[in-house]
């Protein structure tokens, strides 16, 4: 595989062409961003933490039998994955009230919810990635239908088998953010990380944050939770 021009840089990530028309080289950064990069800063080892957990997370998705973009790790911080086009959504999975919901719905940060909530945003960091449901989607002609009964059906059993992982680890999944690309093909796959950025991770037993929200809120021992994270999922 050899590494050619960059295509993209955002916030978290670098993404370069290689000499394989089918297939990329995401490198991940130090970078951290917050407040739609209202707030910037660096997490020391954030890039190589969040480019083995999600591989890692992710080779367990495909044995669940949810299609990945990864094709190999290539080093601590860059992973070769299969172009795709990605769907403009992020899609939000919610567990327990925590962030941007407990404001919006006026719940305190902690409570659990009836049962798990979808949300989307549609990707514009201009507009702030504003929330937007089917009827947006459908009328933007973002997703068909189709994809979308396939997309919710991936987010909730992606949830479902993350949620039980990581309880075994002590660790509750608050809520996460996905977002799902097409191939050349038109088939869906995950795309983008599963990570400490993406994800609120809570100790099981403490309450203790061990995400991004630490480096948002200015909770003080980021890196240490991005740490302990990757600790506690690969054992290093």
């Amino acid at each position: 595989m050899e590494k050619r021009e960059m295509l993209y840089e955002g916030k978290a990530k670098r993404v370069y062409a290689t000499d394989r028309s089918d297939q990329l080289l995401v490198s991940y950064k130090d970078d951290a961003t917050a407040f739609n990069g209202l707030k910037k800063g660096q997490i020391a080892g954030k890039g190589a933490i969040n480019n083995r957990m999600t591989n890692f997370l992710m080779k367990k998705l495909e044995q669940q039998g949810i299609p990945t973009h990864l094709v190999e790790e290539v080093s601590d911080t860059d992973t070769l994955v299969k172009r795709v086009t990605i769907v403009p959504l992020e899609v939000i999975v919610r567990n327990i009230a925590a962030g941007s919901l407990s404001k919006r719905l006026g719940l305190p940060e902690g409570t659990p919810m009836g049962h798990t909530v979808l949300e989307y945003c549609y990707k514009d960091d201009a507009l702030g990635d504003p929330m937007v449901n089917e009827y947006h989607i459908a009328a933007m002609g973002w997703a068909s239908e189709e994809e979308m009964r396939l997309i919710a059906d991936y987010a909730l059993r992606i949830n479902d088998f993350l949620r039980s992982y990581l309880k075994d680890l002590g660790v509750d999944l608050i809520d996460f953010k996905l977002e799902f690309g097409r191939l050349m093909d038109g088939t869906i796959v995950l795309a983008d990380e599963i990570s400490p950025d993406t994800c609120r991770f809570w100790d099981s037993k403490t309450g203790e944050k061990l995400d991004k929200d630490r480096f948002r809120r200015d909770l003080g021992g980021v890196e240490d939770a991005y740490r302990e994270m990757m600790k506690r999922l690969m054992g290093a």
